[in-house]
């Protein structure tokens, strides 16, 4: 069966790519890992008729809008995002109301509907350099608002209006669990993902996206890590660094990216099921908040 997969995997007209976060027999095979950021810098680029995206709907959804002549698959089309359905177009509306001088700056991590009503998308990579470089004075920033409050604190000259929504594989870790874990593993420095609550992010020595925490993981002359993020990086973290040590806080597991399995990214691969279509005139609007986001990112 697994040569079977790596055959249909094995085409010049098709190309796969894997979030950090999927299983990693997944990420073994892909022939692009990355992050959100990277994912939608590199579609831009690919050359292949058709892509197929191992990763949430929201994810293939960027994808194809960035590239709408392409053709582009889901893994599995019923993995989503809660955080990508916690804010709704009325409360964006309303705030373009009662807000004068405002940008609606929209997390990656967002339905397409809600990334055609923003200014501009960010992902957890490049969203203080984004906000920085916007000339409003009011930032009203959806879906995260954990994200939010961490770019609030670095750019002060700036009204963070954050919304209330959040990560739930991030947002259920306490600042105790983090605790207990330094007591355990002394000395290893604590590398988390600015979705985590506040009060987590205060006790990390590093905070950034899962691309930002792989590379710290190479630039830190420690030798074993403490990791407040998703489990799937553990892959790319032990293939990058193997002779390194990575613990990890239990529980966080991102139940929709492990739907997804080797078998079912093969018969996508093979029979070019579970098409992401978005609506043309959504796409146009949400085409250009991401290509802002692109631009101002690098």
């Amino acid at each position: 069966m697994e040569e079977e997969i790596l055959h249909n995997f094995k085409n010049d007209s098709r190309v796969v790519l894997a979030h950090y976060y999927v299983n990693r027999e997944i990420q073994k095979k892909a022939d692009y890992i990355g992050d959100s950021f990277y994912l939608a810098q590199l579609a831009r680029k690919l050359q292949e008729e058709h892509i197929i995206v191992a990763g949430v709907y929201f994810m293939a959804e960027s994808v194809k809008i960035l590239n709408p002549k392409k053709r582009v698959y889901l893994v599995r089309d019923d993995a989503d995002c809660p955080m990508a359905h916690m804010v709704r177009v009325e409360r964006i509306k309303k705030m373009r109301e009662e807000v004068e001088d405002l940008s609606v700056v929209c997390y990656i991590n967002s339905t397409a509907e809600i990334k055609a009503y923003s200014d501009i998308c960010v992902t957890s990579s490049n969203a203080v350099k984004v906000v920085k470089k916007l000339p409003e004075k009011n930032i009203f920033f959806i879906p995260d608002g954990n994200l939010a409050n961490y770019v609030a604190k670095y750019v002060p000259e700036k009204n963070i209006i954050a919304n209330d929504g959040y990560c739930p594989v991030h947002n259920k870790i306490s600042a105790e669990e983090i605790i207990k874990m330094k007591s355990i593993y002394k000395g290893a420095p604590v590398l988390a993902h600015p979705e985590c609550r506040e009060e987590v992010l205060e006790l990390a020595d590093y905070v950034g996206s899962t691309s930002g925490i792989i590379e710290e993981t190479g630039l830190n002359k420690s030798e074993e890590f403490i990791i407040v993020t998703e489990r799937g990086i553990e892959y790319e973290l032990q293939r990058k660094y193997p002779n390194k040590k990575f613990h990890f806080v239990k529980g966080m597991i991102c139940a929709d990216m492990k739907k997804l399995t080797l078998e079912q990214a093969g018969k996508v691969a093979a029979n070019k099921k579970n098409e992401v279509f978005v609506d043309s005139d959504v796409a146009m609007k949400a085409k250009k908040p991401l290509e802002r986001m692109l631009e101002l990112g690098v």
